[in-house]
């Protein structure tokens, strides 16, 4: 017995078995699994089993599917579409609303969940396909990233959905907003193939503003991963860069001519040497940046800002320079040095020794410098405590006269000591008198 969507439906079929080692004959099974077999489902239901589920609370209105494009996210490849985006409608004039949806899993999708967990060291033992949950505005002239609406609160199969914390601000009157990113809900769905669940939405409606929700079933992807695929994209041609060179050093529009310029291998967001160095095809600039690192900040934060001239630097756009992967990779450059000449031709060599030398010594005399300049303080508790310390004495010079009157002041004191009668002594002994 074929279920829904051309899978087996071997509840029903192992009822059917139980009812043939009974001894029912063909016609009295059929009789009996109309009428009293707990797992065929209703005409109504096996139509709908696998598809989309939308508004089911008592006297709501059947919404209608919004034509609403969501951005791609890189770290996430999309393998089903469980809730098709769909608008939250608001019903009557109350300012807070809610709405209720469905979805059902195919077997299929929850086997594919339930048996992929990433084990890696250090993982959290997530789940590799995922339930994922998201929002964005109702706008159909361009893709919608994620953004959630006001006051919300999600319930999934009666248990609360964590959603990230909202970000304070300073302004007044003004309700902080959530970090804009999707939903993970898979640990409060039912892994079962004939189990629904039910997502449960509340928010506060605003005037002119609706919302779109959307469920998929999506894969999630690592920092790795987009690498691996950002290597097997190829690399950009060589002569690509090396003709924006020759544009940019043979450029008439500017006053003063330029031979050579100077650039760098170093990453602007490690400042180490680049190993695969990469930079947007949107971008005009030759400075590049390290792939690995980019996707791995992305990863933890995604931003998909270029590091260089801040402009979007959508992994899509991203690309291998062929000609800088070269200079890297050229035994001419020395380890220890990150900066290169570029030539008017589209060439290139290392910084000369000489000028490199006298970069370091300048930058050591700097430093000396600094280090000279430095005013020092004594923050010693020796002084008094009733104000500033007195002021050394000034040396005096000696004359003469000055240098014998001390030695005779010195004779006459000893003079004068020898003939002062000495003071009796006192006597050690206690003398003991009897008052009686």
């Amino acid at each position: 017995m074929m279920g829904p969507g051309g899978n087996i439906n071997y509840t029903a079929a192992a009822y059917q078995q139980m009812l043939s080692l009974a001894g029912y004959t063909a016609a009295q099974q059929a009789a009996l699994s109309q009428t009293r077999n707990p797992f065929t489902q209703p005409a109504s239901f096996q139509a709908s089993a696998y598809s989309q589920g939308y508004q089911v609370k008592p006297g709501s209105t059947q919404p209608q599917p919004a034509n609403v494009k969501l951005k791609k996210l890189p770290f996430y490849d999309i393998h089903g579409e469980l809730l098709t985006p769909t608008s939250l409608l608001a019903q009557g004039s109350s300012r807070f609303q809610e709405a209720q949806f469905q979805f059902q899993l195919s077997p299929q999708q929850a086997t594919d969940i339930a048996s992929n967990r990433d084990i890696r060291m250090g993982s959290k033992l997530d789940y590799l396909y995922q339930v994922q949950l998201r929002f964005c505005p109702m706008d159909s002239t361009a893709e919608q990233g994620d953004e959630f609406p006001p006051s919300i609160c999600v319930q999934v199969n009666n248990k609360m959905c964590q959603l990230p914390n909202p970000i304070p601000t300073n302004k007044p009157n003004v309700e902080p907003k959530r970090p804009p990113k999707p939903i993970n809900i898979t640990p409060l769905c039912k892994l079962s193939p004939i189990l629904p669940n039910i997502v449960n939405i509340k928010w506060a409606s605003e005037f002119g503003k609706n919302w779109v929700v959307g469920i998929w079933l999506v894969e999630k992807l690592s920092s790795e991963d987009l690498l691996d695929r950002l290597k097997k994209k190829g690399t950009r041609n060589p002569e690509f860069t090396r003709d924006i060179i020759k544009k940019k050093l043979s450029d008439d529009e500017d006053e003063i001519a330029t031979t050579n310029l100077k650039v760098t291998v170093a990453c602007p967001l490690g400042k180490m040497r680049m190993t695969i160095p990469c930079r947007p095809s949107t971008c005009d600039h030759l400075q590049c940046f390290d792939a690995m690192l980019f996707l791995q900040m992305n990863e933890r934060k995604p931003t998909w800002q270029c590091p260089v001239c801040d402009s979007p630097a959508l992994y899509d756009n991203l690309l291998v320079d062929g000609y800088f992967l070269e200079v890297i990779k050229a035994p001419e450059l020395p380890v220890e040095e990150n900066e290169i000449i570029l030539n008017e031709d589209g060439s290139w060599h290392p910084v000369p020794k000489e000028e490199e030398d006298s970069k370091k010594k300048k930058k050591e005399e700097e430093q000396k410098e600094d280090k000279d300049e430095v005013d020092l303080v004594d923050l010693s508790d020796d002084d008094g405590e009733g104000g500033s310390a007195p002021a050394p004495a000034k040396p005096a010079t000696a004359t003469a006269s000055d240098t014998e009157a001390p030695a005779a002041t010195a004779s006459e004191e000893e003079s004068a000591a020898a003939s002062t009668p000495a003071a009796p002594a006192l006597s050690a002994e206690i003398e003991c008198i009897d008052l009686e």
